[in-house]
């Protein structure tokens, strides 16, 4: 008889235990079927051809809907912006432009590969002429998530959009962006990452390519999911003004499980 009330419990924690270990993979999946809410900041130590510092705070918000039948995923995003003031030497601070997408997610058959496609749009909210493009903007993003294994998670995001409307005296916006990102898991929460945003301007040719290595933790708590993470990352290559030379990413992503 004492036997039994032990077996239970060894299952209720292998139980919690393989709960925490799915939490984990799924942390840092943009196309988890979940709402989430994400903090991130960008310190950026030298924005280059300025030699000046910069800062970006991201807000972000997703949430998964149907459509007849089929599954998608809007995220939406707004920074507050600090970038430096060439005329004056300062710097300018207030709300940068605010950027929407959905993604269509498309079932290939295997439940642990997440992939979705969608249209994506920028809208010229920043509040100073220095902190956006004054530039209605449209394109498309694609999403590739694999937690295939408990272990190594890993995917892209793949992002291009070009200007349509706007002001005229303002350069057109035509850019592409490519996130490679990859999770290891060391377990209890804990995990390496890489999340880099490479980033190619076809109007100018201008281009910057960072590379990345952070820890994160993973801490699932009820219905909610925290990820707190830190990643330094560094430029390796780069053409042209107005990109991080070098930039800390520190943030904090919420997850809403059912």
């Amino acid at each position: 008889m004492l036997g039994l009330p032990l077996a239970a419990g060894a299952a209720e924690a292998g139980d919690s235990a393989q709960s925490a270990a799915d939490a984990a993979a799924q942390a840092n999946n943009p196309l988890a079927n979940m709402t989430a809410l994400n903090f991130q900041n960008y310190y950026i130590g030298r924005v280059t051809e300025t030699g000046e510092d910069a800062n970006q705070f991201w807000v972000r918000f997703a949430q998964p809907f149907s459509v007849a039948k089929t599954n998608w995923i809007m995220r939406a995003s707004l920074p507050v912006n600090t970038y430096p003031n060439l005329m004056d030497g300062g710097h300018e601070t207030g709300l940068g432009d605010f950027n929407i997408f959905a993604a269509y997610l498309i079932d290939i058959g295997n439940p642990a590969i997440s992939f979705g496609i969608g249209p994506q749009l920028t809208v010229p909210t920043a509040t100073k002429d220095e902190l956006g493009s004054e530039k209605w903007s449209a394109g498309v993003a694609n999403v590739l998530f694999n937690a295939s294994s408990r272990r190594l998670q890993y995917g892209y995001l793949l992002t291009w959009q070009a200007s349509f409307a706007g002001n005229d005296d303002r350069s057109n916006v035509n850019t592409g962006a490519f996130q490679p990102f990859a999770m290891y898991q060391l377990g209890n929460g804990w995990y390496l990452r890489s999340a880099p945003i490479w980033v190619y301007n076809f109007e100018n040719g201008d281009y910057d390519v960072p590379l990345g290595a952070g820890v994160g933790k993973v801490i699932k708590s009820g219905k909610t999911v925290f990820n707190i993470f830190v990643e330094p990352q560094v430029s390796v290559i780069d053409e042209g003004a107005g990109w991080p030379e070098w930039q800390i990413l520190a943030g904090l992503n919420l997850q809403f499980t059912n």
